[in-house]
């Protein structure tokens, strides 16, 4: 009896996301704590807010253009009785409420190393080569129609917050139907919050109430709990770039397209399986590196 009671104290939380134990104090272990995930994320995050607030162009203003994922924290703040003039700025401040909740619940400690964060930024480079390979294949010319010949972005925007579409206007079309281009550093802008923010949604939030749900609510096992959470995730992560709700609408926007789609559903299981293993720190990071990444290769490749 006693032994299996240990046996049990022994089982990893079956709520879990982490897959791996890393060596105590190794460059794996201590970059994978939500502490690292904080110091490396946040010049990304004060260059997302500084970007769309400074950035002069008619299509990227704090007034009218931000990630998808950005303006559901926002509307989810104001929901919650926060006003207007604060909400702008919650978001940020939900991404570091919540990884120091899970700090504090990690146990780990609270130093970090700052040699590490340059290793950090070339490992989510490093991370980003994969998707750039994968979303080439996907838009070479064999592989059917769609956009042409460039790299799929992975952020999706959303237009300004109080903007109401006429009845029966997706909301897509009431954004971008006469938007002129969008210039290069406003895409490096864009893409540096999508790797946050849409990371913080689909990845962080939506797989964790997944293995809630699934596993204390529905009783399945933490394998296939956790395999099914990540398709799910994934397949709404990639949903969420052709059909949005905001203020309640439904809208589309982009185009569907099946080689799209499939790219974006293998992108958001990759970000999903790089989460479990490496933290939310790395996997924002390298989201926001592929889409800069991605953004610098069509300006130069593929743009007329």
């Amino acid at each position: 009896m006693a032994e299996q009671k240990k046996q049990k104290q022994e089982k990893p939380d079956r709520a879990a996301i982490q897959l791996f134990n890393f060596a105590p104090d190794s460059y794996l272990e201590r970059t994978s704590r939500p502490v690292y995930a904080i110091v490396f994320l946040l010049p990304f995050i004060v260059f997302y807010e500084v970007g769309t607030l400074l950035i002069n162009t008619d299509v990227l203003n704090e007034s009218q253009v931000r990630v998808v994922a950005f303006v559901w924290l926002q509307h989810l703040m104001q929901s919650l009785g926060i006003g207007t003039r604060v909400a702008w700025i919650a978001p940020p401040l939900v991404v570091v409420v919540i990884l120091i909740g899970l700090q504090l619940a990690s146990r780990k400690p609270w130093h970090f190393w700052s040699g590490d964060l340059l290793p950090m930024a070339l490992e989510c480079a490093a991370l980003a080569v994969p998707l750039i390979v994968l979303s080439l294949f996907f838009n070479s010319p064999a592989a059917g129609p769609g956009q042409g010949p460039q790299l799929n972005a992975a952020a999706e925007l959303t237009g300004r917050p109080d903007s109401v579409p006429a009845p029966g206007v997706p909301l897509a079309q009431t954004v971008s139907a006469d938007a002129p281009p969008r210039s290069l550093m406003a895409n490096i802008v864009i893409g540096v919050g999508a790797g946050i923010y849409e990371e913080l949604v689909f990845r962080l939030i939506l797989i964790g109430l997944l293995l809630v749900v699934l596993q204390h609510v529905l009783r399945m096992d933490h394998r296939n709990a956790m395999v099914l959470a990540v398709l799910v995730s994934a397949a709404l992560f990639s949903a969420h770039h052709h059909i949005t709700l905001i203020d309640g609408q439904i809208g589309r926007n982009a185009p569907f397209y099946w080689m799209e789609f499939g790219f974006r559903t293998l992108a958001g299981v990759y970000f999903a399986v790089l989460f479990a293993i490496r933290g939310f720190g790395i996997t924002a990071g390298a989201h926001a590196f592929y889409d800069i990444i991605a953004t610098i290769v069509n300006a130069l490749f593929f743009t007329p």
